[in-house]
């Protein structure tokens, strides 16, 4: 394979997408000219005290979500192998162009452990009845091939990445933070790290992820960027009896629906199903959220998901991330942590108690969620969105809708200004490059990775 002329490269961040644009890079740029600079630790270093003993320290930073693979080492593992969902990918690059490069994302999930057969739900004969319910109740049930990692497996798979750039000789940076972005007039030249330390390069990758979009926002800034912004996700996580959603999810896994509820016409959607799985907290900066985990290798009681409201605001607002925060430390500050709730006390105007949920069927997988009332939490356009859904999602699957359902809140998805890119996701400046999710192109694993592919692309085309 031809050899790229000398180069050298710096990607920030070890999400997926700065892990795949490594992995392709590597194929043709000797590694130590590429430098993979992350703030959080090596995958096999990361521990949460959290899932370890039940008790959050505040890590800084949080190794749920920082740390070689991202948020995603610790999510469930779910490669949704499309473009209908999980960011914006589709629509920068088109459909075709799109679609060409599924099979190479793929191949390098395949090639370090990830399992090889895609589950097509949408081929499955079941999934018509299903996708016809929820039209007659007004939802949109979005199906594609899938492929469910589980946490356990992700982390072996992202290990496994991490030996084959090693082995290549990419440098990679760990417990660094990067202070600025240099250029010199139209070009990047470089970063500064928080110690101070120079790293020139030709091309600078931004992959970030959710958990720099403070970083990425002061870059941006900065530079003298243009940017839009994206809409607000914001809502709650719902845990149910597993038994509730057992035949949808033994077929489907993720159950992924549409609604835009009648009071307000805000979107409302499902996100992150865990069939079997269980809550878990989330640490950004100085605030606390809710997200789930699930297994390949054990099946808990109770399966959750997310619904989330999408909002998007016009001018002069700039920032979801400091909304999306002010939310959440409300909830914070009235739990010191995360609230849960049954539904049926949601509903009627009640705070749940811890007798309240000590009765309730549906045990929390949280253990160290505190009994509280969302109603003094969330908008009430929010409120009665999330209501809304979740008596439609009962028609649709009989259970969801019990008084005993348990949500948690909040959960927020942090996606940051979104800056102008190119269609190899290039910025203003000339070769600084943004990918993944903190620069709001994409919203999961599948699509971070092949953004991570898009930019590698385009630095092999600049650099033959």
């Amino acid at each position: 394979m031809k050899k790229c002329k000398m180069s050298k490269v710096i990607i920030i961040g070890a999400g997926p997408a700065g892990i795949f644009c490594g992995l392709r890079l590597s194929e043709v740029i000797p590694g130590e000219d590429i430098t993979i600079i992350e703030k959080g630790k090596p995958i096999d270093q990361r521990r949460c005290p959290l899932l370890l003993n039940g008790k959050c320290i505040n890590c800084e930073p949080c190794s749920m979500i920082s740390g070689w693979g991202g948020a995603g080492a610790y999510s469930d593992g779910k490669l949704n192998i499309t473009g209908e969902i999980g960011g914006f990918l589709h629509e920068i690059l088109g459909e075709y162009r799109f679609e060409s490069l599924v099979p190479d994302v793929l191949k390098y999930f395949y090639d370090h452990g990830a399992p090889q057969n895609p589950d097509n739900v949408a081929e499955k004969p079941e999934v018509d009845e299903w996708r016809k319910r929820a039209r007659l109740l007004g939802m949109k049930l979005i199906t594609f091939p899938i492929i469910h990692l589980g946490t356990d497996k992700t982390k072996e798979v992202l290990a496994n990445m991490y030996g084959t750039l090693r082995d290549r000789g990419v440098k990679i940076l760990f417990n660094t933070e990067v202070e600025d972005i240099l250029r010199e007039e139209d070009r990047v030249t470089g970063v500064r790290t928080s110690n101070g330390q120079l790293l020139e390069a030709d091309y600078v990758v931004v992959a970030v992820g959710r958990s720099g979009a403070d970083d990425l926002t002061r870059w941006v800034k900065s530079l003298g960027l243009h940017f839009g912004t994206n809409p607000v996700d914001l809502g709650v996580r719902v845990e149910v009896p597993a038994e509730v959603l057992l035949p949808m999810t033994d077929v489907l896994y993720e159950v992924k629906l549409e609604y835009y509820s009648r009071a307000f016409e805000d979107k409302v959607r499902t996100f992150c199903m865990n069939p079997g799985g269980e809550v878990v907290k989330e640490h950004l900066d100085d605030v606390i959220t809710v997200n789930g985990h699930s297994y390949k290798e054990k099946f808990l009681p109770n399966t959750n998901f997310a619904v989330l409201v999408s909002t998007y605001f016009t001018e002069p607002f700039k920032d979801p991330v400091a909304y999306g925060k002010h939310v959440a430390k409300l909830a914070n500050l009235l739990s010191d942590g995360i609230i849960v709730q049954r539904f049926g006390d949601l509903v009627n105007g009640h705070r749940s108690t811890p007798e309240r949920i000590r009765r309730s069927i549906v045990k929390p997988s949280l253990k160290d969620s505190i009994p509280g009332d969302l109603n003094a939490v969330l908008p009430r356009r929010h409120l009665e969105s999330i209501i809304e859904f979740l008596q439609v999602l009962d028609q649709f699957a009989p259970g969801i809708g019990s008084r005993d359902t348990l949500l948690y809140g909040v959960e927020v998805k942090f996606y940051s200004m979104r800056p102008e890119v190119s269609d190899v996701l290039e910025s203003e400046v000339s070769n600084l490059f943004m990918a993944g999710d903190g620069a709001g192109t994409t919203r999961g694993l599948f699509q971070a990775a092949m953004a991570g592919l898009v930019v590698a692309d385009a630095i092999k085309e600049r650099c033959m």
